[in-house]
């Protein structure tokens, strides 16, 4: 009953800040539910935007064409769920986001077994479970038809897995094998929650040579052949598609820029080089920022800043408990990732989607640590009832994340609500145009959602290799935002620039004003939120003449 009672509050603050906003909200979750949509309707995996030029090899194509086989860089899972919700309930919001709503949810009553494990009594176990259901300012985020949910809940689950291996408990390390497939299939990085397996049975090999096996090789064999049972079919799929296991990281791009700009570029190049570029001091610092950034997304995000200590507390007393030596491990291979080859990336989400694997055990230690504190100071204070006070304590660092995260939500939803708005309003002026005709934009996830129009990313190149793009797309209008937008293009929102293939502006979308304002000048008032242009790209096609 405990455990059904924190699975429905963990559903209820899902489907709360799901129906505070609706759909999805960001890139990720754009592409997750466009490929749902399109898989659920038979067309495998395909997609008719790009959200990003790593899709396709991180350049400009030979022959451009769309739509492209998806999943060049995000995994199946998150589309895979959507897709019998879909079937059941049609295409929608609700069908894509209702799957990461439950899965999410289950993370909730997992921590309470992590904790009852671990040795918590059940109102300290609860305290923690009611932690993983209310996850401080990532709250927002498990709303959102994204990983988070599954990843949270997977990846507590490999890492309670290899713990209960451990243990001594062999057909849990074997199923372990099972659930870090399932994992990998939700992130590229979700191979990574394989380490501890591998670390626990090398460690064994060593320290238990000719003593008696806690895991044995047949639980090993078993561990990695469940792992390829399910992992096997996607890498094959990946190299029957795209002629790589990894498409998005085959040219470099991904691991080998020095900024987060240079992602979204077509013409610059991605090479070891590009990563020195600056030189050695510069290489290092970034290593070190990514690093820090890591912790400090971790400290602030799922705990709120306030939980951060109590965390380190409860990781150092239990340090060498076999019940979290799994979840140590993989924090130390996931920060040392971080820092050392995902550093750019970390600030944009990259860290943060991966360390949601984490939180089950993070908030099971948060407790431990609330503990050990009063423990200590009752130690000190002969007038404290210690176990009374680890109660009222523990509670209040619930009352702690759900304070951080209804100021978090709130100021999440509402920048989603004011980039919703503008892209409406842009969008709406591309509903009389033919449904085929593409849209370049800084955002084309959010264009193809919200006008049903395929489309192309602006490239982060130079005005010239824009247009390029565009001629090899045959992209019929231009969507400019302010707050979505790359270099070369400001000066066109700002209209100190005008290239001759593009038209006036359509549609201005001012930021002090909630109607859009059909436009002719070529030059914009100032206060621009965005606007949308016609491309014209052949002479034939009289819209951009004065």
């Amino acid at each position: 009953m405990i455990a059904l009672g924190l699975f429905a509050v963990a559903l209820l603050v899902r489907v709360a800040v799901g129906a505070a906003f609706p759909g999805p909200a960001y890139p990720d979750s754009y592409y997750y539910f466009a490929v749902a949509q399109q898989f659920a309707a038979g067309h495998g995996f395909t997609i008719d935007y790009i959200w990003n030029f790593v899709d396709v090899g991180g350049k400009l194509p030979a022959f451009p064409t769309l739509p492209i086989p998806a999943n060049g860089h995000w995994m199946p899972l998150a589309m895979l769920v959507q897709v019998p919700f879909i079937w059941l309930l049609g295409a929608g919001a609700l069908a894509s986001q209702l799957p990461m709503w439950l899965i999410g949810a289950a993370a909730a009553p997992l921590t309470f077994w992590i904790a009852r494990d671990a040795g918590l009594e059940p109102r300290l176990a609860v305290a923690a479970g009611l932690l993983a259901a209310v996850p401080g300012g990532l709250t927002p985020f498990f709303g959102q038809p994204d990983n988070f949910g599954l990843f949270m809940t997977l990846g507590a689950l490999a890492l309670w897995l290899c713990a209960r291996g451990l243990r001594g408990d062999r057909r849990a390390f074997l199923l372990g094998g099972a659930v870090v497939g399932l994992a990998a299939l939700a992130r590229n990085d979700g191979v990574l929650l394989g380490v501890p397996f591998a670390l626990a049975f090398v460690w064994e090999l060593v320290r238990r040579k000719g003593s008696a096996r806690v895991i044995g090789w047949a639980a090993a064999i078993g561990c990695v052949g469940l792992f390829a049972l399910f992992y096997a079919p996607w890498l094959y799929r990946q190299l029957h598609v795209f002629g790589s296991i990894a498409p998005s990281a085959a040219n470099g791009r991904i691991l080998w820029i020095s900024d987060y700009g240079q992602l979204f570029s077509v013409s610059t190049p991605a090479t070891p080089a590009t990563l020195l570029a600056n030189g050695v001091g510069p290489f290092l610092v970034s290593r070190l920022s990514g690093f820090l950034s890591a912790l400090g997304q971790f400290a602030l995000l799922p705990l709120v800043v306030v939980l951060a200590p109590f965390a380190l507390i409860g990781a150092w007393v239990r340090r060498r408990d076999a019940w979290f030596v799994p979840a140590l491990a993989y924090a130390v291979i996931l920060f040392a990732a971080s820092g050392l080859v995902f550093a750019v990336h970390v600030p944009y989400g990259t860290f943060i989607h991966s360390a949601v694997a984490l939180l089950a055990h993070t908030f099971v230690l948060v407790v431990i640590g609330v503990a050990a504190a009063v423990r200590w100071v009752a130690a000190r204070r002969t007038s404290w009832d210690a176990g009374r006070a680890t109660t009222r304590f523990a509670y209040g660092a619930v009352a702690v994340a759900v304070i951080g995260a209804v100021f978090q939500s709130s100021i999440t939803i509402g920048d989603w609500s004011v980039a919703r708005s503008v892209e409406s309003r842009l969008a709406a002026a591309l509903a009389s145009t033919p449904a085929t005709d593409r849209v370049m934009s800084g955002d084309s996830g959010a264009y193809r959602y919200l006008s049903g129009h395929p489309g192309i990313i602006s490239p982060n190149d130079d005005l010239t290799t824009i247009e390029m793009t565009m001629r090899g797309y045959d992209v019929r209008w231009l969507v400019l935002e302010a707050g979505s937008i790359v270099p070369a293009l400001v000066p066109v929102l700002e209209g100190t620039v005008h290239p001759a293939w593009l038209s006036a502006p359509v549609v201005v979308v001012p930021t002090d004003t909630a109607a859009p304002v059909a436009s002719t000048a070529p030059v914009l008032p100032t206060g621009v939120a965005g606007a949308v242009y016609a491309v014209c790209l052949t002479p034939q096609d009289t819209r951009c003449t004065p």
